[in-house]
């Protein structure tokens, strides 16, 4: 990793910038990564976070919109035919996003703070368990993008 600039506004090679200069592309070019905050709905327009259905969170008790991060909803929830005849068990993501739903839904109720320990049992999908495995889920109750309460359903090591 390369070191630092002495300042913000001294490159690499040492040229002095102002700040404007001193754009995210350039410190791109001097070898930093740039991180830029991404809200909530930018989040799952890109795939990272999934939105189930506001009529399913609904049915499981939710009152606030619930989102999975791309992991969680890989882990527990995303199942397809091919998956069945692999693994020799039937199953289908609405069982499995129900399950999850529910769980993390009794999870909050349970806990006295914003982030709820959620565990439940989902068969893995590694192309060949067919017995349902106890894993670990994070459901966290946070402010939306305006504000508003919203639940974020992820791994622990997720955050």
């Amino acid at each position: 990793m390369a070191a630092p600039p002495r300042s913000p506004k001294t490159n690499l090679k040492g040229t002095t910038m102002t700040d404007a200069e001193y754009t995210p592309e350039q410190a791109l070019a001097d070898g930093f990564f740039v991180v830029q905050p991404m809200t909530r709905n930018q989040a799952v327009q890109h795939g990272l976070w999934v939105e189930p259905s506001q009529s399913l969170s609904r049915e499981a008790g939710f009152r606030v919109p619930v989102a999975l991060t791309r992991a969680a909803w890989e882990d527990c929830v995303a199942w397809s035919d091919t998956d069945d005849q692999k693994q020799n068990t039937v199953q289908d993501e609405t069982g499995r996003l129900w399950d999850v739903l529910i769980m993390s839904r009794l999870a909050i109720a349970r806990s006295r703070s914003t982030r709820a320990h959620v565990t439940l049992h989902r068969v893995p999908r590694d192309g060949r368990s067919q017995e349902p495995q106890l894993v670990c889920l994070i459901a966290d109750l946070g402010l939306g993008d305006k504000g508003e309460p919203v639940v974020t359903i992820m791994l622990p090591t997720e955050d």
